[in-house]
Order: C-alpha cells, then structure tokens, then sequence
C-alpha cells in the first residue's frame, strides 16, 4: 500500500552493496527475543520454507516455534512491558523517533530484503519501508497526547479517565507487506505503553527481524519487541496464550475468524485486517487518464496482492470502450524482469501456490464465458536466473457481477472491468459483496463524488485516486474485512484500555 503524501528518498545505491547483507540475513536466526535473534528452542513439526519469489530458490528451511518459544517471548514482554507502560508518553517518544531515523538510514537496505522475501519491485519495497518510518515517526508524536478527561460534578466532587496500556501485543502479519505491517502493529502498540510479539507470514520472515534490531539499537528494553517465526501452530499457541491481551491481524477472512474464535475464548481485544473484493467506479466525466492510473494502481501493486485492491472497474457505458482500450495497451506494455532493478515494473508472485491458484481463477472465468482482453499467462524469463519464480501478466478480463472471479477474492494481477449506466444502478452492484475494505470514485463532480463514497459500504474510500495510505487516515473493512481499524488518532483507543475514577469530595451519602 503506498503513501505519497509526505516526501520519500528514493535511494539509487547499487544492488551489490546490499546483496551481502541480505544474504547474511537468511543465514541468521530469525526468531527476536529478549533483544537478540535466536533459533528455536521447542520446535514444532511445521517445517519453514523460505523462498524467493523472484528465483524460486530455497533460502531456508527452518521450524516453526513452539509452545516453549512462546512461553519465552511472552514472560519476557510481560516483564519489559512494566516498565515501560509506567513511561511517559515523551520517554516512549523519545525511543521511537531514534527508531524512525535508524530505519531511515538502512531503508535501501531493508528494501532490498524486503524484495528477496516478496518478489515486489524494489521501487514499491522502498516506498513499504517508508511507510513503517511514517508510523514510527506518527505515534511517536502523538505518545505524548495520549491522556484521559476530567469530569466536574456535583458538590465539588470530580471524576477523571485514565487510558491505560492493554499489555503484551501479539500482531500477526501477512505476507504481501512484511515490513508494512510490522510497522503498523508495532508503533501504535508500543506508543501507548504496551509490548509486542510480532509473528510474520512463514513466507516473508526476514525484515520483520531487522526491526527489532532497528528497536534495539534505538535503546528499547529487551524484550519489548519480539519476533516469533512459524505457521498455524505457532500463531495458535500465540492467540491462546493466557497472558496476551490482544490480538491484531491481517490475512484472510478464514484464518481471521479462528484468531477472533481464539480471542472470544480468552475475552481478549482483536483487530481483524481481512479480504476484500473493491469496486473501482469510473463515471462518464472523470479524467479519463487519471482513471487509468488509478485502476492502474488499483489492481496491479506487488503482482496484484493487495487486500484493499479495485479489482472490480465499474466503466460508464459512454467511455467503456475508451477506457478499456487504454487500460489494454497499459497493461500489455507492463514487463517483468529482476525485481530487485529500479526498471522493473512487476514482480514474482510470492509462491507457485499463489500463481497457480490466481491462474486457476482465471482459466475457470474462462470456461464460464469471460472475456481475456490481456494476459493472465505464466511468463516464461528471459533472465535464466528468474526462471525459477513465477511470473503472472497482468490480466484484464469482461465477467459479469455473478460469475466466480467476480465474487471471490483472487489475489493476484486481474483486474474485471464491467459497463454500468446510472448512479444508483452501479452502487447497488458496488455493495453487492461480502466484503467492504476499499472503494473507489472517478468523476469530476465533486457533489456525486462525495454521494457515492456516502452511499458505499467500505471501510477506505477514495476520490480521484486509489490506494494511497497515509499514515494519518484509519485503515479497516466492512462486513467481512474485518473489525477495528489501523492508522490516525483511533488506533490509540484500540491499544488503550479506559479507567474511571469517581472522587468524593463530601460526606457519603447512605439511605441503608
């Protein structure tokens, strides 16, 4: 997801000077705990193995973590979370900022492990990690707000709130923004006092590490942010643990509702980040080449997976023709190549799980009558050591609202457009999903812009642009995408707990 509200450099530093560290990267531990990496000590029988998209090659096998790990982690979070939720807000600041400009400075860096674990582009990985500096840098600034109110009542007596930290943090990430959403998570969460125990994606373990060095260097207490590798039994032992107070999440809506299961069981806080099937609506008067970039970007970021993604392009009647046209000469110019040079345009798909299941969308909407106006093949490499990774072109197909592929979430670089011909018509069938995360609008009359985004049921809307995140703008879905919300002033509360005080200033007043 990217951010272009505030400035980004965009380093242009060789690829040789980093492919050192990152190769050092995989070799190491990639468990965090207690301010240094560390194998597993209880291994669970899931085995990890870390591959890159981009080659195909195996990087690492290693196992997941066990119950012994977890217990480790936590007892060490609980001890560090004590001392630090008595900080200040200011004190918590402090060590944030210093963070923020640490990553700031090994950005080119971390972008580049960051390509290794997902096969985005590295001009997308740079903008990634800019986004975790913007929400270190955020919360850090609004730490020192964080405060309750003061109530006057009767007879001089006063109440006042307290906000308060939740305590140990488990944040669960997926594997389409690593370094993203371990920012996200962990700012916010330690901001308001409490300590994190961050479980990446089994698929992109790597840059989620590096931030805890980032915070370790920056002077954080051992033990206030750890890292915790594995699968499914690693993230169960992490939800079900007793002394986690919260959970926050983001992948699908399945494995979001065993976390929320495993919450509603422990009475624990949750915030849920899950799918979505957005619509993207482009009226007859909009900018026609600014609705080709934003449907663009709406569908066609780190190979198409993107949970907040346009994939349903509702075109008005009069301009379909001309924009689907435009649309098909983009895309078919769009080329593959290493995604770690700052030419390239699109990436590896993460795994060859994923390409053959986006693949599989596309060859049974196919079947069932629609129409492919451009790619939606495996792309063989000219580059032999990318032969190894998957490469999918991006794909534009004709469906209508009831086929599969306009249903389901494909998570990969397809983009369905269709031809609508009134307002109140194309909102109708805008809402008619199961999910809500993201929408968007394309016209210039400003008047039924604001309409539209009013009437549509979704979490993250956007006018004359799609998929721009700042920092400052809450995150979070509808319906089936999800509960809560990350980013902005609201993500406070769901890292908080509130206290009343009631205090009497007279005498008790008691009719027993």
């Amino acid at each position: 997801m990217i951010n272009t509200c505030g400035s980004l450099r965009l380093l242009r530093k060789a690829w040789s000077r980093c492919s050192s560290t990152v190769s050092q990267s995989y070799n190491l531990p990639l468990n965090f705990v207690n301010g240094v990496r560390t194998d597993p000590t209880d291994p669970t029988s899931e085995i990890m193995n870390v591959e890159e998209p981009a080659t195909g090659r195996l990087l690492k096998s290693v196992p997941g973590s066990g119950q012994g790990d977890v217990n480790a982690a936590v007892e060490n979070a609980k001890n560090a979370q004590e001392e630090w939720g008595q900080m200040s807000g200011t004190e918590r600041a402090k060590f944030l900022f210093n963070a923020a400009r640490i990553l700031e400075a090994r950005q080119e860096e971390v972008a580049h492990l960051e390509v290794t674990d997902t096969g985005k582009p590295i001009w997308e990985a740079r903008f990634d990690v800019q986004t975790a500096i913007d929400s270190l840098t955020y919360y850090a600034g609004l730490a020192p707000t964080i405060c309750g109110q003061h109530f006057n009542l009767p007879n001089g007596s006063f109440g006042y709130s307290r906000r308060e930290p939740l305590g140990v943090v488990v944040g669960i990430g997926a594997w389409n923004y690593p370094i993203q959403m371990a920012g996200w998570k962990s700012a916010p969460a330690l901001a308001c006092g409490n300590s994190v125990i961050y479980k990446p994606s089994q698929f992109t373990p790597l840059t989620a590490v590096v931030l805890g060095e980032v915070f370790a260097e920056a002077g954080l207490p051992d033990g206030l942010y750890n890292v915790i590798q594995g699968g499914v039994k690693t993230g169960e032992y992490l939800t079900n643990h007793n002394d986690v107070a919260k959970v926050t999440f983001t992948g699908s809506v399945e494995t979001g509702t065993k976390i929320m299961t495993a919450c509603a069981n422990g009475i624990k806080h949750v915030t849920l980040e899950l799918g979505g099937k957005s619509p993207l609506i482009i009226f007859e008067d909009a900018d026609v080449d600014n609705a080709v970039n934003g449907a663009l970007m709406a569908n066609f970021l780190t190979q198409g997976q993107v949970c907040s993604n346009g994939t349903r392009v509702f075109i008005h009647s009069s301009i379909f023709e001309k924009v689907v046209s435009k649309l098909v000469a983009r895309v078919k110019a769009i080329k593959h190549s290493d995604p770690h040079l700052d030419d390239c345009k699109m990436g590896a798909m993460i795994n060859a799980e994923q390409a053959d299941k986006v693949l599989g969308y596309i060859n049974r909407a196919r079947n069932e009558g629609a129409e492919i106006l451009a790619g939606g093949e495996l792309v063989q490499m000219e580059d032999a050591k990318l032969r190894g990774g998957k490469y999918i072109s991006p794909c534009i197909l004709k469906t209508t609202d009831d086929a599969e592929i306009s249903r389901e979430e494909v998570f990969g670089p397809v983009m369905n457009v269709y031809s609508f011909d009134s307002e109140d018509e194309v909102l109708i069938r805008a809402n008619d999903t199961k999910f809500g995360l993201a929408a968007g609008v394309f016209t210039k009359d400003l008047a039924r812009a604001h309409r539209c985004v009013a009437n549509i049921k979704a979490g993250s809307c956007y006018i004359n642009n799609y998929n721009i995140y700042p920092t400052e703008l809450p995150f979070g879905g509808y319906k089936m995408s999800g509960l809560g919300r990350e980013n902005g002033t609201v993500t406070l509360e769901y890292f908080t707990q509130l206290k009343s005080v009631y205090v009497e200033s007279g005498d008790v007043y008691c009719p027993l």
